[in-house]
């Protein structure tokens, strides 16, 4: 699992018919920064990402990718490689809260 902001969504209007009505959200990944792991610093790709649980831009959530991806509820049956599997409060580093 990973951590990440939703930066924007993706809309589609032809994909295969398994992925009608699903929400796709573009993911930046975020990353324990090395120079100081009390802060989290922007990963250098993005990601897209099916979201069954309505977050929305600006938001951190956790995803996983692969076949992790297709056993979050309702996801099996559908061609994807990433899901968005939780929405985040906070996340704490080193007994410091970074988020």
């Amino acid at each position: 699992m990973f951590l990440a902001r939703v930066i924007g969504s993706v809309v589609s209007t032809k994909k295969d018919d398994t992925m009608r009505g699903q929400k796709l959200l573009l993911l930046r990944p975020l990353l324990v920064d090395e120079a100081n792991p009390t802060q989290l610093r922007n990963g250098s790709n993005t990601i897209v990402a099916c979201d069954a649980l309505g977050a929305g831009n600006g938001d951190l959530v956790l995803f996983c990718q692969g076949s992790s991806a297709r056993q979050a509820t309702g996801m099996k049956p559908l061609p994807i490689d990433a899901a968005v599997v939780g929405l985040i409060d906070t996340v704490e580093v080193l007994g410091k809260r970074v988020s």
